[in-house]
């Protein structure tokens, strides 16, 4: 699913078939490192899931798969700065195939706003509530998630690991509504809490 709307959306703005391979094979093998566990494939295709279904919401669709493809491009558990870095990959390789530059900015203030997770506008709420969607699953589903976050940060013993776990896991139960739109608050925010303080309590 991720693939070919990729390519489709690419293929909107070049018709360099070589060019749009070669921006998904990076994608692809960016995605599918070895230690990757939750940042992959996946994760990208259930992203785009939660989104299609809003597509008609958004002003340029095309912007928002080139979001979902990049947000996560770039992940080192040793940095901090993945999404500044994911935002810079995306915006040098859509100025590539000649994407609006309006459009562009508009792709990189969503990739950043992953970081934070913090309201925006609208469109960018709409991305990032999907981008926690994973927060409300039922809990065997949420419980795989937090193993696979475990496993990416594995460089790390329990006892560093725990604690900055923790601060983001309270960070989240402290927000006043963990989404921002009514499309997913409705649906997620109240497994999303339960999901959050089993994890804090099993810390």
């Amino acid at each position: 699913m991720i693939k070919e709307e990729l390519l489709n959306s690419l293929q909107n703005y070049t018709s360099d078939n070589k060019l749009c391979l070669r921006m998904w094979l990076e994608v692809e093998k960016n995605y599918s490192k070895s230690n990757r566990y939750y940042h992959t494939l996946s994760h990208l295709e259930n992203l785009l899931g939660e989104l299609t279904p809003l597509k008609d919401k958004f002003t340029n669709w095309d912007t928002i798969v080139f979001a979902v493809a990049y947000h996560d491009i770039v992940h080192n558990t040793l940095k901090t700065n993945n999404e500044e870095k994911s935002a810079d990959l995306a915006v040098k390789q859509l100025e590539t195939i000649g994407f609006p530059r309006d459009q562009i900015s508009i792709c990189k203030k969503i990739i950043l706003a992953t970081k934070k997770h913090e309201p925006v506008n609208f469109e960018t709420n709409l991305f990032t509530d999907a981008d926690l969607s994973i927060l409300g699953a039922d809990p065997e589903t949420y419980k795989t998630y937090s193993q696979h976050i475990r496993k990416e940060y594995s460089i790390y013993p329990d006892m560093v690991y725990n604690p900055g776990r923790k601060k983001v896991l309270i960070h989240f139960l402290e927000m006043k509504s963990i989404y921002k739109t009514m499309e997913f608050s409705g649906r997620y925010e109240s497994n999303a809490r339960l999901n959050l303080q089993t994890e804090l309590n099993n810390l």
